[in-house]
């Protein structure tokens, strides 16, 4: 457990955790799965010193119910599309469109 997690967020860890691996999802995609989760919703809770705008800007994964998994037909918004370029120094991200994003993304 991270040092910055309470019991409550453990907890909700495990839970999500577990919740993966019973649909059958590899133990370790289960554990950043639910770890993005938690972290997200401490961001949005206030409980975290840093945090993304996106997390702060986007529904809660209370809300979401998995309608962005990453596997569903629309996949990443544009926002967290244009994030990831950015991260990883995309050249004209700003002008392109979703699907451009998602394809320089995908390409690096």
């Amino acid at each position: 457990m991270p040092e910055a997690w309470s019991a409550k967020r453990e907890r909700q860890f495990q839970h999500i955790k577990d919740s993966q691996l019973d649909k059958g999802v590899p133990e370790d995609e289960a554990e950043e799965i639910a770890a993005r989760t938690v972290n997200k919703t401490r961001a949005q809770e206030g409980e975290s010193e840093e945090a993304s705008r996106t997390s702060l800007e986007d529904k809660s994964p209370s809300e979401r119910g998995g309608e962005r998994s990453h596997s569903g037909a629309k996949g990443r918004t544009k926002e967290q599309l244009y994030q990831d370029a950015r991260r990883q120094g995309v050249e004209g991200r700003s002008e392109m469109d979703k699907d451009e994003l998602e394809h320089a993304v995908d390409d690096r």
